[in-house]
């Protein structure tokens, strides 16, 4: 009699290849929108704020005064050597045809985004040393784009950079363009590395980081390609919200974007194949074994998802656009990475067969090789010492985390924002040796004509003022009559000139000074321009700070607690994480000052540095302890968390130094706050790998034992 042969369905495979053909499908379609998804961003500071910040309020107050709102962007070129008359004239014929030069290698000329009627000269420093110009451009300069579909404005400054040092060079002098114009494109100019540089490296990262992984030359592929079919869609879908006014994005929420799903779906795809790899050992079938893995793993991941995409969407509470653009961006990017992971993956793994784990292809032998090697001689030492361990792991942390009050996150000038020194830093500080340090960048006060002599009177004593004059139907030009004072609805601009950089964290500790002094004589006045606008950004960070944190953590201990059907190990578990985070903070204070010199810290970059922190470093405790809690109803508490400890000890590891490694890429862009925010990420990060989940949480719960899944059935086992 013949033997019988089982002939295997074609269905997995068939169904495989549908999945992932319609993936392919939408990255063809949602690919090239995110290629385009720079050109959709707003950097403007002031456009982040809320209506009732009174900077705003002012702002549609003074941009009343010219119905093109002149100077809303004042970018200033500054010329610095012997100064006589030959050379001051030279410079103003010269300035007479600025507006015909071509932008680049475009047609369009510079008159395009200068606004009309106004009369651009050089003006002398008292001291001879400098000439200053003020170009007045247009708002619009900031958002347009050129027919070479670059953006207008680090166009416009590199063409102005070019012209100023063609004149400087012919006369003996040097030159530097700089003011908020050319600040913002320098800026500009340092997002343009996200599409590019910042992608391209963190890719190469992580696929190394894979190799080394997997010991497969093939296998890494599969998760990173995944990984990017899940960047291009949810960039693209990202893409067409902001492009309809529906969300709001900036250069930073575009980063961030890029290195969260990297890192976030490699995580899951590394949680998934270790899975999948350990049930190949139980079932012959792949697709059997795939699903038995997605089970083990689905709501691990689903829950490790909704707890960053909850601490995300708590952003849209916030009173900065920026920083609630950020909450859908971000959790679209987790989505679409949970997506992928649960839906891609596994149609690619499938299709492949075993072979795609060459050469350690796992057999059907019934043998688990992750309860051997390393990580069960770590989880060996947590039992043998588990209150010893957790006793010093914990003194450690707190140690560090008393660091964290010493932390300087007051702000940081827009100078002391790159990691650089673009010439507009350093137009900034040689303008400051010349002239006043706020000429071209005034704090503008919106008051009535009848009080305005008072006003103007309360604000001279005021120290960092250097003076206070009344804004006129036209630019006061050297040797020729003074304009008479523009009055508007019987309302009048008083322009304050600081005597400070006025974006620096000292300029901005004046704004209150001036309003208080202000609203005492007249409580309608309003007190706007460039410092007013990041004084009230900071004080809205520092809101933010206080609002979103509270909530955040409500959120994560529900859904820890719902997880793990325990209180008890919810609140372990979020304690852990918040020590973390304390800790980490400590060592950025430390770090940030006596290794990179940085100034400081942005006032939202606790903020951004818990989300990422708690939300990221609770996955990998809800990866473990749903380990834990699985193999506990099988052996029971302290086996069980041994074993748990043991078989994704590797996988975890593997995921926080991938997530750690593409966070860290961020210190590749010329930015302070996202470098900062990349080292805190990445420190963080390892700190929750090595030492947190690694030590701490497995020890701490052997010590309690089978109490930690209090109040649930478990806990009476």
């Amino acid at each position: 009699m013949s033997p019988t042969i089982v002939k295997k369905s074609r269905r997995p495979f068939v169904s495989s290849l549908i999945v992932i053909f319609i993936w392919l499908g939408a990255s063809g379609v949602f690919g090239p929108l995110f290629g385009a998804l720079s050109t959709v961003q707003e950097n403007d500071n002031s456009a982040f704020l809320p209506d009732s910040a009174e900077s705003t309020k002012a702002s549609k107050l003074t941009a009343k005064f010219t119905a093109d709102q002149n100077q809303s962007l004042p970018t200033l070129v500054l010329y610095v050597g012997e100064i006589d008359k030959e050379k001051i004239a030279a410079l103003n014929v010269r300035l007479s045809g600025l507006g015909d030069k071509k932008i680049g290698d475009t047609d369009v000329p510079i008159s395009k985004y200068l606004t009309q009627g106004e009369e651009i000269f050089a003006f002398p420093s008292q001291d001879g040393k400098a000439l200053l110009v003020n170009l007045p451009f247009k708002s619009e300069i900031a958002t347009d784009l050129l027919p070479n579909e670059l953006p207008a404005l680090p166009q416009v400054i590199e063409t102005l950079r070019e012209d100023a040092s063609e004149y400087a060079a012919s006369v003996g002098l040097s030159a530097n363009v700089t003011g908020i114009g050319a600040l913002l494109g320098d800026l500009f100019g340092a997002f343009e590395g996200i599409d590019s540089s910042l992608l391209f490296t963190t890719l190469i990262v992580v696929a190394l980081i894979l190799i080394v992984v997997y010991r497969s030359p093939v296998l890494w592929i599969l998760p990173l390609f995944s990984a990017v079919i899940a960047l291009s869609t949810a960039g693209g879908l990202v893409y067409l919200l902001t492009k309809n006014d529906v969300i709001d994005l900036n250069g930073q929420s575009q980063g961030i974007l890029s290195v969260l799903v990297l890192g976030a779906a490699t995580d899951y795809a590394l949680l998934l194949i270790s899975r999948y790899r350990e049930e190949l050992h139980h079932f012959d079938d792949p697709f059997v074994a795939m699903k038995a893995a997605i089970k083990g793993v689905f709501e691990p991941i689903l829950a490790s998802g909704s707890t960053v995409i909850a601490a995300l969407l708590v952003l849209l509470l916030s009173d900065l656009s920026g920083n609630r653009g950020l909450g859908p961006v971000g959790a679209i990017g987790i989505a679409v990475s949970m997506l992928t992971i649960l839906t891609l993956l596994p149609a690619l793994l499938v299709a492949c067969g075993r072979w795609i784990f060459w050469p350690r292809i796992p057999r059907h032998d019934d043998l688990n090789s992750q309860l051997t090697g390393v990580w069960a001689k770590i989880g060996s030492s947590v039992e043998k010492r588990p209150r010893k361990l957790w006793i010093a792991t914990s003194v450690v942390l707190v140690v560090l985390a008393g660091f964290s009050t010493t932390l300087n996150a007051r702000g940081l000038s827009t100078a002391d924002a790159f990691t650089q020194r673009p010439d507009s830093v350093v137009g900034l500080e040689r303008l400051g040796q010349h002239f006043p340090g706020g000429s071209g960048q005034p704090t503008e006060v919106v008051v009535s004509q009848a009080s305005a002599d008072k006003v103007s009177a309360a604000l001279i004593p005021i120290e960092g003022i250097a003076s206070v004059e009344p804004l006129r139907t036209a630019p006061t030009i050297p040797g020729q009559p003074v304009a008479p004072i523009k009055v508007l609805d019987g309302t009048v601009i008083l322009n304050v000139i600081l005597d400070l950089n006025p974006d620096s964290v000292a300029a901005r500790d004046v704004i209150p000074k001036i309003r208080e002094a202000v609203s005492a004589i007249d409580s309608s006045v309003l007190v706007g321009g460039s410092t007013a606008v990041a004084f009230d950004t900071d004080v809205a960070a520092n809101h933010d700070n206080r609002t979103i944190i509270p909530i955040v953590l409500v959120i994560i201990t529900i859904i820890l607690g719902l997880l793990l059907r325990s209180i008890l190990s919810a609140a372990l578990l979020l304690g852990t994480v918040v020590l973390s985070f304390l800790a980490t903070l400590g060592a950025c204070q430390l770090v940030f000052e006596n290794i990179f010199g940085f100034k400081g810290a942005d006032t939202s970059f606790p903020l951004f540095a818990f989300i990422f922190l708690v939300a990221l470093g609770i996955d990998y405790n809800i990866f473990l302890m749903t380990r834990v809690r699985e193999e506990s109803a099988k052996i029971g508490t302290r086996a069980g968390i041994i074993k748990g400890l043991t078989v994704t000890g590797g996988v975890i590891t593997s995921a926080g130094i991938v997530l750690a490694a593409t966070f860290a890429v961020l210190g590749i862009l010329p930015l302070v706050f996202l470098a900062e925010l990349g080292f805190a990420v990445a420190f963080g990060v390892l700190l929750d790998t090595l030492i947190v989940r690694t030590i701490l949480v497995p020890a701490l719960a052997y010590d309690i034992g089978g109490k930690i899944w209090w109040p649930s059935k478990l806990a009476k086992k």
